[in-house]
């Protein structure tokens, strides 16, 4: 799941950035989404079951886990993927205003 990798490594991004942790095993999914949960970045434990399909996706040798997968992806994933899309646009623009706003005081 392309997707999910994408979302925890940004997720990991924030959470190192803005929030200055470091202090959490940064190439593990699961601690990354522990901390984005513990700032509000996510609120649903729907992300914990998408890091363990993902997981699984792997060792699916009939078919069976796939279409599990594609039916969550389609009733619950794509709206976390939209709101966490829409909170990381949100970050961005506030660290972009605020970059600004420190250029304009310097001036």
């Amino acid at each position: 799941m392309i997707t999910f990798d994408l979302a925890w490594k940004v997720m990991k991004d924030i959470v190192i950035q803005p929030y200055a942790v470091v202090d959490f095993p940064k190439g593990s999914p699961r601690e990354v989404l522990r901390k984005a949960y513990e700032f509000e970045l996510i609120t649903d434990d729907d992300w914990m079951t998408m890091l363990r399909d993902r997981n699984e996706l792997p060792h699916d040798y009939d078919g069976e886990i796939v279409k599990d997968v594609c039916e969550r992806l389609i009733e619950s994933y794509l709206e976390l993927f939209e709101k966490f899309r829409d909170l990381v646009n949100t970050h961005i623009y506030s660290a972009q205003a605020e970059s600004l706003a420190d250029e304009a005081v310097r001036k």
